[in-house]
């Protein structure tokens, strides 16, 4: 049996240190704001961003805890952590979404004076901010638990665009019901983010294909090289938040040549299909020898 086990992607753990940090550090800030000025869209932003620096905390401690060698008990190592800390994000992310949305509803029916401009001006340095902690993590994509905390981000960078046009609307027009509109399309848009991201995490945690890859295409990818007849018990699941690991057994025309037939399968694998995880069991064609026939103790003669 032949495995190839490369390093892992650098790690995304002090990315979402620092931005964990930033968020946190311009929560008070929104917070402070949304009080004085009397907007909910501020003060949701500022929730929002309050529970996102938790987030990315969670996050930048599963990529620590993901870091930590195989062990006797854990012989993969640690990784899926990731996936753990992606799926709580996830599902962070609707709870709050649904608390925002309850919040607007109850605003839509009574309004509230807002200062719209001290708003606005609050929401574009949040804005700023969070577009370059976005750009920060933007590296780290392939990682799941990267992705997630990027997702939460995004829903902090959607809430100071939303309180930003809001605030905007309500300084030209005065029309204050503008700001729980805001909200809610804030919140419709971060709802269906974290579902996408809730379903890959519990597909990851069920041993699933991961969504990019097909293991159709897969095993014909590989049955398709011109030292392999073909393969089967072909397996494909996550390890991390960003390590896929492949298993197969594959029947090969010459067992002669199989070390030169794994290397060029573990590069079609790498480059085709980014996985690099790969354990794979060679075997031989059936013979095509002459068959001896056996005969049936039932029929011999008396």
């Amino acid at each position: 049996m032949a495995q190839a086990h490369p390093p892992s992607h650098a790690p995304a753990g002090h990315a979402l240190r620092i931005a964990a940090a930033l968020t946190l550090a311009f929560a008070a800030v929104e917070a402070l704001g949304g009080w004085w000025t009397g907007s909910l869209a501020l003060l949701s932003d500022a929730g929002h961003m309050l529970t996102d620096g938790a987030a990315l905390a969670l996050g930048a401690f599963a990529a620590w805890v993901a870091r930590r060698p195989p062990s006797r008990l854990h012989t993969y190592g640690l990784g899926r952590a990731e996936v753990f800390a992606a799926v709580i994000n996830a599902s962070t992310m609707l709870l709050i979404a649904a608390a925002i949305a309850y919040e607007a509803f109850v605003r839509l029916g009574q309004p509230r004076e807002i200062q719209g401009g001290i708003a606005a001006a609050i929401a574009l340095v949040g804005l700023a901010l969070n577009l370059g902690i976005m750009k920060w993590l933007a590296p780290h994509r392939h990682d799941m638990n990267a992705r997630a905390a990027a997702l939460h981000v995004l829903g902090d960078t959607l809430g100071s665009l939303g309180v930003l046009v809001s605030g905007l609307v309500i300084v030209l027009t005065g029309w204050t019901p503008v700001d729980a509109l805001a909200s809610l399309f804030i919140c419709a848009l971060i709802a269906f983010s974290s579902l996408r991201l809730l379903r890959e995490g519990v597909h990851a945690l069920m041993e699933g294909v991961p969504l990019r890859l097909s293991a159709q295409t897969i095993g014909r990818e590989m049955a398709a090289h011109e030292a392999v007849e073909s393969v089967h018990d072909l397996h494909v699941w996550t390890l991390s938040g960003s390590r896929v690991a492949l298993s197969a057994h594959v029947i090969v025309r010459d067992l002669s040549r199989w070390e030169r037939t794994l290397g060029e399968l573990q590069a079609l694998l790498r480059e085709r299909f980014g996985i690099e995880h790969v354990t794979l069991q060679p075997e031989s064609s059936p013979a095509a020898g002459v068959r001896v026939p056996v005969p049936d103790p039932r029929k011999a003669k008396r």
